[in-house]
């Protein structure tokens, strides 16, 4: 399955993307010969409990997952399989948490906090490691950020070239075009709630790629 794993629709502050546009711009790659089969809302520093858009992703046969992209005072950290438990224990609107705190309650809850966009200039996890900051419970990072700038994501890259840590794939997409420019190629091909990403994310059988590399006649 190929899952976009870094998405953001209008609950966040900075997008102007609604979640219906992401839905119909996954149809329109589709027709374009691309395979797309779901994303993941990662909205900012809060998770939607009361969202459903189980209907809206029947209607139109999109797999929409609900995440979440936390400020930490080593960056942002995207969050897969966020549980009432998990929002009781961490306060999602603080922007000093400690990221090795979220990763130490993500996991005791059942979720996954991975860094996003870790070479991102000034705020990526890569800042913070040439800081001397150590993060040994970090085994994956967004290894493509479709809103990166130059140099960037190949920072990502030379990060989990070094380090061996896996890699996902995630658009960032503030806008409904720019949906699956990158995404997450996940062996298991039956991926149907946030339980069951987690389950495939801990697999570790997953590799980032562009939108181009999905294209049907590639």
């Amino acid at each position: 399955m190929l899952i976009d794993l870094h998405s953001h629709s209008v609950s966040s502050d900075d997008s102007r993307a609604t979640v219906e546009q992401f839905v119909k711009w996954t149809g329109v790659l589709r027709k374009k010969g691309y395979q797309i089969d779901g994303f993941v809302l990662t909205e900012h520093r809060k998770f939607d409990h009361e969202k459903d858009y189980s209907e809206l992703a029947s209607q139109y046969n999109v797999k929409i997952f609900k995440g979440s992209e936390l400020d930490t005072r080593f960056g942002h950290f995207l969050v897969y399989g966020v549980t009432e438990q998990l929002t009781n224990e961490i306060d999602f609107s603080n922007v000093k948490m400690d990221a090795r705190d979220l990763m130490e309650a993500a996991n005791t809850f059942g979720a996954v906090a991975l860094p996003a966009h870790p070479g991102r200039f000034g705020i990526g996890l890569v800042e913070y490691i040439n800081q001397g900051e150590e993060f040994p419970n970090v085994w994956a990072v967004e290894r493509l950020n479709g809103g990166g700038r130059a140099g960037e994501n190949e920072r990502a890259v030379e990060l989990c070239d070094a380090t061996g840590l896996l890699g996902t794939g995630g658009s960032d997409a503030h806008l409904a075009s720019h949906l699956g420019a990158c995404m997450t190629s996940f062996e298991s091909n039956n991926i149907q709630n946030e339980n069951e990403l987690v389950e495939a994310l801990l697999s570790k059988q997953f590799e980032p790629v562009w939108l181009e590399e999905t294209k049907s006649d590639n």
